[in-house]
């Protein structure tokens, strides 16, 4: 009591002093009230801070002085009022400043505006009230507001991907609490994938008489959380020491915990006892950022350091913080208001506000510049690390650029820090080598408890066998999970207990932390990731519909290896070949001679022969023979094609589904089974919308070949890795639809926001990539069917072979052209050889008589099928007179020519003309 008694001399005389000194210039004095908690270590530092700004003004200042009138603030807001009001109204002072709480500042600046006295708080709501400004206008805020403070929280937060935090605040001794700041952080964590898993209220220290007690029974709530990521709100550095020593105790500051300062406790690191930081060892936080090497901040920190030693010899830290720094700032706003305000000649309150709220300098916190009675925001922090009995600096944090690990200027481009980086140093509680899980980590005596579901309709993925005391467990998901513990590159204690319970039960287990995980087929659905963390899925899942399969026999299965369109084609280009055929034979081939449906038989014969390689009629022209070689080709091709084809349909076993309508099941009213411990019954009532009547429930994978038979049902719905199986197992009797409806597939089921979760799905990707899940899957879930159905095969189509038949069909074009051009030119040259009698001259014949002349004897032409003689034709320009050896009455009508028709003279005996189908031939004897 001694040294309080002996510290509060010492305040009265230095008050009594700097008021004797204001005195002494007469009325020009500037009372300054200051209600702050002069028996906490903020406190002393803030008013050695104020004194030595206040000196530092009284000797320079010729104009004006300061006094400053101290009062002690308690933890009680509302004592707040009558300390503001007694200096007011007997101290007559012109300024009030302090006040950490905004409760009491609130209070305080009530007062002040309606005294029209100038409010310059230390505290800020965490979230601004409607109307602030109207509602204290004499209220001016020298505080960072919570947004950056929290922003940075979350930021760290999502660099490890912490998925759940526990939040700690002092409440306030009206059971308010800091709720502000907690709904900040809320929705801080939702935005970067994070929540909060439970908040702890700590009562105000000034309440307890015990607090360490206290501490310890509320920290036991917190035993029952997985989350170990602790992040420290608005606090006292009182309860903050409290709570590092009783979690110390309790094993909450230990290996894969996370806990994270205040700003509030961070900045009070540079000038608390270093007996009080050992406790928080390993802890990070958040301070302020201000320069430390600047002139004006050596130089006031040399002077404090000799002002605050003799005054308060019991402190063993004698460097300034953060709101030393404040509060010698806080004096320097009021002095350069009033220097401005006496150079205007105005002295009224409103002007003295005025003057504050315009104020902009470089303090030693930091930049100061006042908008809407609020500082703007100082947007850069510092993220430092407890280490032992002092901290380390990491790096830097600002909202514009994230973490830095230089110095933010607004310029150039700013070296990103990430883990690596920023975080690369950390001293984690316990001295944790690798970044901590921030959760409750399973241990030999407290193993990681997995429930596994004991009765499954399809025991190849989990089954559970109670004879077998060695390996009761087995199964296709149990070897997955086997593997996935070699990988995860640490330790993992686990237990497994069989549960005798639907999949949904399983849910809540998990949900109400029952169990911590399950292994066995579960299937990711959006309901459940409301309520529990799923890995990424091993197995792909979709709902197919399984029916009786029938054999697929048809009488027209020979045309199934074409489809229609390729037939269509092929006959086309038959048909076309035949006629090109004909054409290119029909004069020098004798086997192409006679009337012209013998004509039409040998060569439709020929040609459909060719398909068989079976022709026998010999080719006589070139170009025929070029037409067939690529004709031939495109039947080899074919019949090469067609033969596999029909081959494959014949031999292959194939399946077709004997219902393959879902609505036709449900309007016909047909019955169909599933499993109804899972989610597809519900699925199929509110989706597909089936009636809940018609739908069975089958709890086992060999009763399902049991209702078939009986008729039971007619069809069944299984998620796809069960219809593998349910295939497989029966192989070419069931077939089973594509699934029309998807799901996120089958994964392992952990606690909202186990990091267990995220590093087994890194090891299910690993496995993934190595092909182990494929080699597991063979094993557990394929098996071996030689008469298993196969996938139907698909008939040929056109656009496979459609380069043949341009082929083949450009080349019999070609040769068409060829031998019509050939004929054309033959038939010319022969008309012009032949000397016409009489007047007529081949110049009185046109090219085009000739044509039709030509065509006249291609058409027109009849050969006997007995040894006559052939017709003769002359190569008259009238069509009309052609000459002909057949019956005696045909020659007197040939002899007698029809009226109007000049007959053209027969030809000299010297010369005699033979006709045939590709030219005319003269012979001279």
């Amino acid at each position: 009591m001694t040294w309080l008694f002996f510290y509060l001399l010492i305040s009265l005389a230095l008050i009594n002093g700097n008021q004797d000194e204001a005195t002494n210039v007469g009325n020009k004095v500037i009372s300054i009230g200051a209600i702050i908690d002069v028996n906490s270590r903020v406190g002393k530092e803030q008013q050695v801070a104020m004194d030595i700004a206040a000196q530092s003004y009284n000797s320079s200042s010729k104009t004006y002085k300061l006094a400053l009138y101290f009062q002690n603030s308690t933890k009680d807001p509302l004592r707040a009022i009558t300390l503001a009001e007694e200096m007011i109204h007997k101290q007559n002072v012109q300024v009030i400043i302090g006040m950490h709480r905004w409760p009491e500042a609130a209070l305080v600046a009530e007062i002040g505006s309606q005294a029209q006295v100038p409010i310059i708080a230390f505290a800020e709501p965490t979230i601004t009230p409607p109307l602030m400004t109207g509602r204290w206008p004499f209220l001016v805020r020298l505080a960072n507001s919570a947004t950056a403070y929290i922003k940075c929280v979350a930021d760290i937060v999502q660099t490890y991907s912490w998925q759940r935090v526990v939040a700690i605040y002092e409440d306030d001794a009206y059971g308010g609490g800091d709720y502000g700041m907690l709904t900040l952080l809320y929705e801080a964590l939702q935005n970067v994938g994070s929540t909060i898993d439970y908040h702890l209220a700590l009562p105000p220290i000034s309440s307890l008489h015990d607090p360490g007690e206290l501490v310890r029974e509320e920290l036991s709530k917190m035993l029952q959380t997985q989350s170990r990521v602790f992040i420290v709100l608005q606090s006292s550095l009182e309860v903050v020491i409290h709570l590092f020593k009783e979690a110390s105790k309790m094993g909450l500051v230990d290996k894969e915990s996370v806990w994270i300062l205040p700003e509030s406790i961070t900045n009070l690191l540079d000038s608390v006892n270093k007996s009080a930081i050992s406790y928080m060892d390993g802890a990070l936080g958040i301070k302020t950022y201000y320069s430390e090497i600047s002139t004006k901040y050596q130089d006031f920190e040399s002077k404090f350091r000799r002002t605050f030693w003799p005054k308060n010899a019991e402190e063993d830290n004698r460097y300034p913080g953060f709101y030393a720094l404040q509060a010698y700032d806080s004096i320097k706003i009021v002095t350069q208001a009033v220097d401005r305000m006496t150079s205007r000649n105005t002295s009224s309150p409103a002007s003295l506000l005025r003057e504050i709220l315009s104020s902009s300098l470089l303090g030693l916190s930091g930049q100061i510049q006042f908008q809407d009675g609020l500082v703007l925001q100082n947007s850069i922090l510092r993220i430092v690390n407890v280490a032992g009995r002092s901290y380390k600096e990491l790096c830097f944090w600002s909202q514009q650029h994230g973490f830095t690990t230089n110095l933010p200027t607004g310029q150039g481009v700013y070296d990103v820090a990430g883990t690596t980086k920023c975080f690369g140093g950390v001293r984690w509680p316990g001295d944790l080598k690798q970044d901590p899980k921030g959760w409750n980590m399973p241990t030999k005596t407290n193993p990681l408890k997995i429930a596994v579901r004991s009765r499954t309709s399809f025991s190849k993925f989990v089954k559970v066998d109670y004879d077998q005391n060695g390996k009761p467990y087995s199964g296709f998901c149990i070897d997955i999970f086997q593997s996935v513990l070699d990988l995860l590159g640490y330790d993992l204690p686990y237990k497994y207990f069989p549960i005798d319970g639907t999949y949904n039960d399983l849910v809540q287990l998990v949900y109400n932390k029952t169990y911590d995980a399950v292994v066995g087929d579960m299937t990711i659905l959006e309901e459940r990731l409301q309520y529990v963390d799923f890995t990424v899925p091993y197995a792909e899942s979709g709902l197919s519909m399984i029916v009786p399969a029938k054999s697929e026999e048809s009488a027209w299965m020979f045309t199934k290896p074409f489809t229609l369109e390729l037939w269509m084609v092929t006959g086309a280009i038959l048909i076309y070949t035949m006629l090109a055929v004909w054409y290119l034979e029909r004069e020098s081939n004798p086997e192409f001679h006679g009337n012209w449906k013998s004509q039409i038989s040998t060569d439709l014969w020929f040609t459909f022969s060719s398909l068989f390689f079976a022709h026998r009629e010999k080719m006589h022209s070139n170009l025929t023979r070029m037409v067939m070689v690529s004709w031939l080709f495109l039947v080899l091709i074919l019949t090469s094609c067609y033969t596999a084809s029909l081959s494959s349909m014949l031999t292959v076993n194939k399946l077709q589904p004997n219902v393959t309508d879902i609505q036709w099941l449900k309007r016909n009213n047909i019955k169909i089974g599933c499993d109804g411990d899972s989610f597809v019954r519900s699925f199929l009532e509110k989706v597909e919308k089936f009636k809940p009547e018609n739908i069975i429930n089958v709890t086992n994978e060999y009763k399902y070949d049991d209702a078939f038979k009986n008729n039971s049902i007619a069809a069944a719905f299984l998620e796809l890795p069960y219809e593998k199986v349910f295939i497989n197992e029966y192989c070419n009797r069931y077939t089973g639809s594509t699934p029309r409806t998807r799901f996120g597939g089958l994964g392992f089921m952990f606690q909202k926001g186990s990091p267990v979760a995220r590093d087994v799905s890194k090891a299910i990707l690993h496995l993934s990539e190595k092909a182990e899940l494929k080699r597991l899957e063979e094993k557990w879930l394929t098996q071996d069917c030689s008469n298993m159905t196969s996938s139907s095969t698909e008939s040929l189509k056109l656009r496979s072979l459609w380069i043949l038949y341009v082929i083949s069909g450009a080349t019999s074009t070609i040769c068409l052209l060829l031998s019509t051009i050939q004929c054309l030119l033959k038939f010319h040259q022969k008309c012009q050889d032949v000397a016409p009698e009489g007047n007529d001259t081949p110049s009185d014949h046109s090219v085009w008589e000739k044509v039709i002349t030509r065509a006249k004897q291609i058409f027109n032409k009849k050969i006997n099928s007995s040894s006559e003689a052939q017709d003769v034709t002359d190569c008259s320009s009238r069509w009309d007179h052609v000459s002909m050896i057949d019956s005696p009455k045909h020659q007197q009508e040939m002899a007698s020519p029809a009226p109007g028709i000049s007959m053209l003279p027969s030809p000299p005996p010297e010369v005699q003309m033979t006709t045939h189908d590709l030219g005319i031939t003269n012979t001279s004897k």
